[in-house]
């Protein structure tokens, strides 16, 4: 695997906490904090639709 930079962790209410990642072949990663050697992989293009779907409100329903 790649070497990833990790960003710090974001933590919601308990333990629910996430990293998200990258990597210098253009991939990123999110993974649970602890389980980094785990992580969904993507493009980072995908990661930077996801963020703006994420925050347009596409993904409101989830909560």
């Amino acid at each position: 695997m790649p070497a990833i930079t990790w960003e710090d962790p974001f933590c919601g209410e308990g333990n629910s906490c996430f990293r998200l990642g990258t990597d210098t072949g253009g991939n990123a990663y999110i993974a649970v904090v602890g389980q980094e050697d785990r992580p969904i992989t993507d493009s980072l293009e995908a990661l930077r639709a996801l963020i703006l779907d994420i925050k347009a409100g596409k993904a409101d329903h989830l909560l």
